[in-house]
């Protein structure tokens, strides 16, 4: 299908009301996010763009927490520069997406380095630095500096396409609501602006059963005049998930440590703990796991494999659990970690899945 591009007056008298309705819904039903400003004081740049990362294909009360934990722990940016790796991707542990707890640590660190621990205002400043891209670039630009930079989300795309009956799918239609968020960004309070976008979307303007009678924009949205509004927006057809299959092997000693490693820092779960496991690959193997083993040892099969879910695969994982003496030495690149240790170590949801086989 064609993108339907709005008529000229269309765009205009959408543009002239709707930033003023929007904004006077959000200063009565703003949500209130342990991140964002209250209006009384200027929102701090560290704060918003730490919760922008963390809110990146995750959602806003999976983040919370994490976001409280990780705040108490490196409270400004310079305590997140001077902090080890490590200890970053072990707060990160569970939010997903681990290259992005990398790069939240390199641009820590060039932050500090290169701008005196300082977020630059410019869009294409900050579009320079690890981790950061054209959305974020923008959020940070209109929330924590008050700029006007177009901000759009997966929230807002939703709103620009009932608003303006969007018949191109998604992600061909990116740049069409480029140009349609444009038309409507005010001068006036772009980060309030930016907000009230992601909030009506993510309260109002919802997937399934949009609450259009609270809508502030109800009397310009063209698919709810249409009663259409469910069927925006359009996406392209998925493409077919790529199965892929491995193996992990669980030792444990009779005090109860586990034996762990760490993957290396480029590839999958870059930097973060691990069981000693194989590659993932297209067929299962199985012939291949006993070979894979890190150490000699009566290896059991668990009837059940772990299954997990990355972008772009699903992994069933089988695992092999063995039980060790209690002098048996972890092999070179590994380490035996208590259990009461777990919880310091940069485990990813994946291999808290094969601990879970322990119990």
């Amino acid at each position: 299908m064609v993108a339907r591009e709005p008529s000229a007056e269309k765009a205009s008298a959408i543009a002239k009301t709707a930033a003023p309705a929007l904004l006077r819904w959000y200063d009565a039903n703003r949500r209130h996010l342990p991140w964002r400003s209250d209006g009384t004081t200027k929102p701090d740049p560290y704060r918003v763009w730490l919760s922008e990362i963390m809110l990146q294909q995750t959602t806003v009360r999976t983040v919370i927490p994490y976001y409280g934990a990780f705040t108490t722990r490196f409270p400004t940016l310079k305590h997140l520069a001077e902090a080890p790796l490590e200890s970053v991707l072990q707060s990160w542990a569970g939010l997903g997406y681990y290259s992005r707890g990398r790069n939240l640590h390199a641009c820590a660190i060039r932050v500090l380095n290169d701008f005196g621990g300082v977020f630059s205002a410019d869009e294409a400043v900050l579009r320079t630095l690890p981790g950061i891209g054209p959305y974020t670039a923008a959020a940070i630009a209109a929330i924590a500096f008050n700029q006007r930079a177009i901000v759009i989300d997966g929230n807002v795309e939703r709103v620009l396409s009932r608003l303006f009956c969007v018949e191109e799918p998604l992600p061909k239609a990116k740049p069409l609501f480029h140009t349609l968020a444009d038309t409507i960004t005010p001068s006036k309070r772009p980060g309030d602006f930016a907000q009230a976008m992601m909030d009506l979307g993510a309260t109002i303007c919802t997937p399934r059963s949009p609450s259009c009678d609270l809508c502030p924009l109800a009397s310009l949205c063209t698919a709810r005049q249409a009663g259409t509004m469910e069927r925006y927006p359009l996406k392209a057809p998925k493409a077919k998930q790529v199965n892929r299959f491995g193996a992990a092997f669980l030792a444990t000693r009779p005090d109860g440590a586990v034996l762990l490693r760490t993957r290396p820092e480029k590839g999958l779960l870059g930097g973060m703990t691990e069981v000693p496991s194989t590659d993932f690959t297209l067929e299962s193997k199985p012939a291949d796991h006993a070979r894979s083993a890190p150490l000699a040892a009566n290896w059991q099969k668990h009837p059940v494999p772990v299954e997990h879910v990355f972008t772009h695969f699903r992994l069933a994982l089988t695992v092999y659990a063995a039980s060790v003496p209690l002098e048996t030495a972890a092999p070179p690149g590994m380490r035996w970690t208590e259990r009461a240790h777990l919880q310091h170590e940069a485990l990813p949801t994946l291999f808290r899945k094969v601990l879970a086989h322990q119990r």
